[in-house]
This record gives structure tokens, C-alpha cells and sequence, in this order.
């Protein structure tokens, strides 16, 4: 019997499991220098740790450096799998007499829910090699990206749509009880095979392109970590282009997730977006989205110019920018961009739940650093918009959140400091800031709780400055909204 990457799976895992070729012991065996070293595509330090290291040490240089290495090696760090059908598996490949070299990426990843191994394509970090045009990506910073942006509450049913190598729908699984996943690759479905049958995970894999292969279900969460490249609208590696023109894979993914979350249902999904000149980039994701029946958060993370974009994917594409034929290319792309007006590209997270109420949308800048994990913060803040959206905040009773802090910043002036601005800052999470002025600053101190009502202490201030009331009521209320959305504070507890 032909041996195939499936089949020999089981056998393969046993090896991995014998030789604790894990997350942790990784890092154990090759120390934080060599860890890092790994990171930077350095071989040298990495090959250097691993001698000695036994079998463990020739599956680190087998997969992770795509050395070269001796059958006998081979066959006893992968052992009870016969070299011989690792080759015929695909997983290795001869190179010469005795010898042979990893044909695919095996690597252990710790998910959040202990070391899952992820199958992949080799990625050429450690040893040159083409990208194909159905390429299947392993875990990079974009697929890292979502793992950590992904809210882990459990649901019952989830959709990982562009699964690639799968890492998504195996993270999925530490959450999910029934897990779909979906690619328009062959290639993906048998390497996103690989990784569930590694890990010894059960999940339904449907080839088909975007949500096809799901036509008219629905469920508790959707992952995607869709083909987002801003483009041209062609296709030169399957697990980069779309083939629609601009963001125009992010548009479709966000105007359809919806229509296939359950109520109450959440989707995270990693995107792309022009920047137009004269245009609110706000205003065109908002678009996408219907009218009714979705609460969206949108956190725009980076934006690049267009330069910088097309260079740093033609060079992960494997075309130089520098020769006639990466020239050409730059050059279509940018004039593209220039006749859609296109100031820059941003990118960034969106989450979806599914209500049966107007749409609301909110989409802002998270370009400050922030704490994990951000997919459980978008949670809460759907629970802090479904309160809002049923409370009257001016009746409400409030406090400040532990972690919220009150910041004053002075400047030196000709008669010494100058006070330039005010803000409160939430010191966990997002790490959200907010300017206030004085009188803000006054009534955010003022919340306690047991004490007054949002409008009670508007009322307070209003005398004591001889301000409009009204006015400054409607004022108060704008704010703690927009400091309620980030956590600043909340709705104070009942005392016992």
C-alpha cells in the first residue's frame, strides 16, 4: 500500500509525542538567543543548539532548517514512520545517496490550548525555494494576529473561512464543539487534513470559494483570515489574491459574514481597506454592512503607503522590484492605485454580531500598543453596546473601572508649567485614552458606587458653575458613552 500524507499521520504523531517535539521544549532546547534566532530566519545559532539534542534536535533541523540529513537520523527521529514512506508521503524528499530534506513545514505552535502541529508549505526562510501559486502558508504574523484576536468563549459552531494550513479552525476546536473550515485550494484542504489529523482533531473541511460551500447555513462564530491583498484583481498566489479588484475580497467577506451568524452569532476577521483621497475610510467599511441586524467594531491597526505595500508583496510574492519583469509589475499596481485615488492602505480586525436591531458601528484607529487578549474585549464591548442600547445612561449610577487613571500633562511655559491636556487612560486592555476637560474630569470623580445618578451629578455641576443643564447634561451623556464602549467605566453594581 502507497503510503499518503494522511495515512501515515497517526504514525507521525506518535514520533512527535515521543520526542516532545513541542512549543515549550523548543524554547528549552534551544534557549531564548537561538529561540530568537530561529525567529530571524538565522540558522546557524538554531543548527548549533541542537547538536546533541538527540532526535528532538534532528526534527528542529529537519523541519524548522530544512537541513539536509542523514537517512539513519531521519528514520530515528521519525520512527515508527519508515523514511521510505515519509517519501512517498511527501513529507521528505531524497536529496542523494542516504540523504534527505523536509519537502513540507511541520512545526509545533502552542495555540493557547497546549502544542498543536501545524502543516504547511516551506516558506523559503531557511532554504530558497519558488512559491507555487497554490503556496499554502503556514503561521505568519497575520494568522498570529487572529489566533490572539479571536474571543475563545465557546460557542457551538464555528466557521473558519480560508482555512490554509488550519491553524485557525485547530485553534478553534479549544472553543468550538463542531468546527467547519473552508479554502478554494486543493492543496489547503490536504495540508489543513495534515494538521487536524495530527492533532487528532475532527473538523469538516468543504472546498469551495468564500461561503459556497456553506450555502445557507449558519453559526455561533466565523474566523477568517481571508485572500486580502489590495490589487489589481488577479491571481498570482491563491493564498494572498482574490482575484477582486482593491479591497474588494474584504468587502465581500464583511457584506456576507452576517448572513451566515446565528442570532447573537460573532464573527473575527482580519482585513484590508483603501484609503481614498477625499473619502472617510470609516465611512467606506461601514458601507458594507446592512442596515439592520448588525453590531460591528472595526480597529484599523496600520496603514501603509502604497509604495511601501507593493514592494513588501512583491518581495513576499518572490519578485524582485529591482528587475525588468518586478519593475513592470510595480508599476501596473501603482498606477492602478493612483487612477482609484489611493492614499493608503489600512488594515486591522473586524467583529461582527449578529442582533435583530439597527446596525451599529463603530470604527476607529488601535495603533497603540495593547494587551491580549483583544477577541474576549470584543465581546464585552458587544455586551456594553446591547446596554446601551436597552439603558438611558443619564438615569444610571456609574463608576470608574479600577484600571482607569487620570492623566495631566504640563508643559514649561514662560511662567512655569502649563497644563496642555487632560485625559483619562484605561491601563489594561487597549489601553483606550480619552481627553476630558475639567469639569469631565469633575464628574468622572464624582462616580461611585452608591452614589448619584449620571443626571444628579450633571445637576450638581451645573449649578455650582451656573452652566446650562441641559446642555451640559447632553455633553456628559456623549462622553460616558464613548467611555463606556471602551471600559472606562461602567454601570456601578448594587451595593450588597
Amino acid at each position: 500500500m502507497t503510503a499518503t500524507l494522511l495515512s501515515v499521520c497517526p504514525d507521525l504523531r506518535e514520533a512527535f509525542v515521543r520526542n516532545d517535539y513541542a512549543a515549550d521544549a523548543l524554547l528549552d532546547i534551544l534557549g531564548e538567543d537561538a529561540h530568537a534566532a530561529l525567529g530571524r530566519s538565522e540558522p546557524v545559532p538554531v543548527r548549533l543548539a541542537c547538536r546533541g539534542k538527540g532526535a528532538l534536535g534532528t526534527l528542529v533541523m529537519m523541519f524548522l532548517l530544512v537541513d539536509d540529513i542523514e537517512e539513519d537520523e531521519a528514520a530515528r527521529a521519525l520512527a515508527p514512520v519508515l523514511v521510505g514512506a515519509a517519501v512517498e508521503a511527501g513529507i521528505l524528499v531524497r536529496v542523494g545517496d542516504g540523504v534527505v530534506r523536509a519537502a513540507i513545514d511541520i512545526r509545533p505552535l502552542d495555540t493557547g490550548a497546549g502544542t498543536r502541529w501545524v502543516v504547511s508549505d516551506l516558506d523559503g526562510s531557511m532554504r530558497s525555494a519558488p512559491t507555487a501559486e497554490d503556496h499554502v502558508l503556514g503561521v505568519g504574523q497575520a494568522s498570529l494576529s487572529l489566533l490572539r484576536g479571536t474571543p475563545t468563549i465557546p460557542a457551538d459552531t464555528v466557521l473558519d473561512v480560508g482555512t490554509g494550513c488550519g491553524v485557525q479552525a485547530v485553534h478553534a476546536a479549544s472553543y468550538g464543539r463542531s468546527i467547519t473550515a473552508t479554502d478554494i485550494s486543493e492543496r489547503s484542504m490536504l495540508l489543513a487534513a495534515a494538521t487536524t489529523a495530527l492533532n487528532g482533531i475532527e473538523i469538516e473541511l468543504r472546498q469551495g470559494s468564500w461561503f459556497e460551500p456553506v450555502d445557507g447555513r449558519k453559526f455561533d462564530r466565523i474566523v477568517a483570515n481571508p485572500p486580502f491583498v489590495v490589487g489589481l484583481g488577479t491571481v498570482s498566489h491563491s493564498y494572498r489574491d482574490s482575484g477582486l479588484d482593491l479591497d474588494g475580497a474584504s468587502e465581500l467577506m464583511i457584506e456576507q459574514a452576517p448572513r451566515h451568524l446565528n442570532p447573537g452569532g460573532t464573527a473575527a476577521i482580519l482585513a484590508s481597506w483603501v484609503h481614498v483621497d477625499g473619502e472617510d475610510w470609516r465611512a467606506r467599511v461601514a458601507s458594507w454592512l446592512p442596515d439592520h441586524g448588525v453590531d460591528a467594531w472595526i480597529l484599523q491597526r496600520d496603514v501603509a503607503d502604497p509604495a511601501l505595500y507593493v514592494g513588501t508583496w512583491m518581495r513576499d510574492g518572490g519578485v524582485d522590484p529591482r528587475d525588468e519583469n518586478g519593475a513592470e509589475q510595480a508599476r501596473a499596481w501603482l498606477d492602478h492605485f493612483s487612477a482609484a485615488r489611493v492614499t493608503g492602505i489600512g488594515f486591522g480586525f473586524v467583529y461582527l454580531r449578529k442582533t435583530d436591531h439597527a446596525t451599529d458601528v463603530l470604527a476607529e484607529d488601535l495603533t497603540q500598543a495593547f494587551e491580549d487578549p483583544l477577541g474576549n474585549e470584543a465581546m464585552s464591548y458587544f455586551d456594553r453596546v446591547s446596554w446601551l442600547r436597552e439603558n438611558d445612561p443619564a438615569t444610571t449610577v456609574y463608576e470608574l473601572d479600577p484600571a482607569t487613571a487620570l492623566e495631566r500633562v504640563y508643559l514649561p511655559g514662560e511662567d512655569g508649567w502649563t497644563g496642555e491636556v487632560t485625559r483619562v487612560h484605561r491601563g489594561n486592555g487597549p489601553h483606550w485614552q480619552h481627553e476630558v476637560d475639567d469639569l469631565g474630569a469633575l464628574l468622572l470623580g464624582g462616580m461611585r458606587r452608591g452614589g448619584l445618578t449620571l443626571a444628579e451629578l450633571v445637576e450638581l455641576l451645573a449649578g455650582a458653575n451656573e452652566l446650562d443643564e441641559a446642555a451640559l447634561l447632553d455633553a456628559a451623556v456623549a462622553l460616558v458613552v464613548g467611555l463606556q464602549r471602551h471600559g472606562l467605566v461602567h454601570p456601578a453594581a448594587v451595593p450588597a
